[in-house]
């Protein structure tokens, strides 16, 4: 049977390109250049860094795995130009509908196989929560995404979306055996906004971690952008002090990461 790998290329922010199996997938594509900025409502977005593949660089795509559209550093307007070229879109139902398309919304737990050659996965929509209990009504509907495969050895493929830690996430650890999360970090912070963390720092990424009980953890979401408040260095800190910078696979930029095999469906 042939074993393909499981890849990543991590392109800038939260967007990275996947390589599973025979399958092309793209994470919340943000390609806008450097300098770009943002206001949506009170707060203001600025992009620090541009992406280390522009759009026309990358290969064919099945699909784009977008946990949420209303936010800038999800989604730039050179990403929602790149999103027809996508065999399909799968996002939020609310997304779904405002994109149109070939978008498809994913209500949490609901599934969807994507194929490519002998390469089938299923992927599952799965709860995130965009900062703290209450508000979800400002910061809009996000979706995290499991992926599985026949014959995967290593536990399922977990990206996060943007999240905090919530009861969601031991939910889906009761659902699914994970082995490889990719965990959009940062600790986002705005001025406008004050205190309010609107993704996982480096104490909660643990928490993640332990909660899944993942052996191998690649961060994004981490560097480009103004809002982002711990980088790598934060991270390797604190696995570091909790004996798990083993589990940590921290990926440079344009750079072709192997995370593991995938045994091909016949």
């Amino acid at each position: 049977m042939h074993t393909p790998s499981l890849a990543l290329t991590l392109i800038g922010g939260p967007t990275a390109l996947l390589e599973v199996g025979e399958l092309r997938l793209l994470t919340d594509p943000t390609f806008d250049p450097a300098g770009s900025a943002y206001a949506q409502g009170p707060v203001q977005m600025q992009k620090l860094a541009g992406p280390a593949l522009a759009p026309e660089a990358l290969p064919p795509l099945h699909a784009v795995l977008l946990s949420h559209d209303e936010h800038a550093d999800n989604l730039d307007a050179a990403g929602r130009a790149l999103l027809p070229r996508a065999g399909r879109v799968l996002t939020t139902p609310s997304g779904a509908g405002r994109l149109g398309g070939n978008a498809t919304g994913l209500a949490p737990w609901q599934s969807v196989e994507l194929q490519a050659g002998g390469t089938r996965v299923r992927v599952t929509g799965v709860p995130a929560r965009h900062g703290p209990e209450g508000t979800e009504a400002f910061l809009g509907e996000v979706t995290g995404f499991v992926l599985e495969w026949e014959g995967q050895q290593d536990g399922a493929l977990y990206v996060s979306g943007d999240t905090r830690f919530f009861p969601g996430i031991e939910e889906l650890a009761r659902r699914f055996r994970v082995g490889t999360a990719l965990l959009s970090v940062g600790d986002a912070h705005f001025e406008a906004t004050g205190p309010l963390r609107l993704t996982l720092n480096a104490k909660e990424a643990l928490q993640v971690v332990r909660t899944l009980g993942a052996h191998t953890v690649v961060p994004v979401h981490m560097e480009g952008w103004a809002h982002y408040q711990e980088g790598a260095e934060a991270l390797r800190t604190a696995f570091r002090a909790e004996g798990l910078e083993g589990v940590l696979r921290i990926p440079v930029h344009g750079e072709r990461l192997v995370l593991g095999g995938l045994a091909q469906v016949a």
